[in-house]
């Protein structure tokens, strides 16, 4: 069931997710070659509380840390720890936070260092791919054709978007009705309708769109070992027009 939000529940979102720009925007200052994962987290969990919200993702279905850190193959859900980033690195930072029982979710790839050009090419497209599929989140509109713009977009460019995993709607909960996916056909699925938030989240890989689970149960990287990138806003769909509540 789609839940829709009223203006009261609205503004706390918008709350919420300028705690999450806000994290993000800082971690980008601190990622390097050198840098711990682990460190990443600790300096991302200080900043939500700092703030007097709470990280979305820590305990979230056992998951350990406050953010996902995801390098290179690895899509998403990678579990921070004491690997160091390395020159020429993308790691993708997803964070969350939970404010006044209303959550904030985005992620965004980072060049660690001097990246080849492929991989910013990668980063870029998956950027351009989100922004693509806003143009299309307009009140009246089908939610197929929010997933049919990202995937067209990657695709025209030689790029592959992950299908076994999708975007999804916000709210109380980080996980909500419906689902987002970044394919699809145009004209298709739920009428978009003002107070639906959803989190619109491209994940686009350099190679084929298969992806496999590691071993503990929560790391997902790319099948056939290519470069991944993603890129995520919690989005409100008004009848003034869309509004991404995750950008400073």
């Amino acid at each position: 069931m789609i839940i829709i939000k009223n203006e009261k529940e609205i503004e706390y979102m918008r709350h919420a997710g300028k705690v999450v720009a806000e994290t993000l925007a800082r971690l980008e200052e601190v990622i390097r070659p050198g840098i711990k994962t682990i460190e990443i987290d600790r300096i991302a969990e200080e900043i939500i509380l700092s703030y007097g919200a709470k990280p979305s993702f820590k305990g979230y279905q056992g998951f350990p840390a406050s953010l996902c850190i995801s390098i290179n193959e690895e899509v998403v859900h990678g579990i921070p720890g004491k690997r160091v980033l390395e020159e020429g690195d993308i790691v993708s930072i997803d964070c969350g936070a939970v404010l006044n029982d209303f959550q904030g979710d985005a992620a965004r790839t980072f060049p660690v260092g001097v990246i080849t050009k492929e991989a910013q090419d990668l980063i870029n497209n998956t950027k351009e791919s989100f922004y693509k599929g806003v143009e299309f989140a307009i009140v009246g509109n089908r939610l197929g054709d929010i997933s049919s713009a990202i995937q067209k977009h990657v695709e025209q460019r030689g790029f592959s978007v992950v299908r076994e995993f999708v975007g999804h709607g916000i709210g109380r909960e980080m996980h909500e009705d419906p689902e987002v996916p970044n394919f699809g056909r145009p004209g298709r699925g739920p009428l978009l309708a003002h107070g639906m938030m959803i989190a619109i989240e491209p994940m686009v890989n350099i190679g084929k769109y298969h992806v496999e689970v590691q071993g503990n149960g929560w790391t997902v990287v790319t099948a056939d070992g290519s470069l991944s990138s993603h890129h995520e806003n919690t989005v409100a769909l008004l009848n003034g027009g869309v509004e991404i509540l995750t950008v400073l």
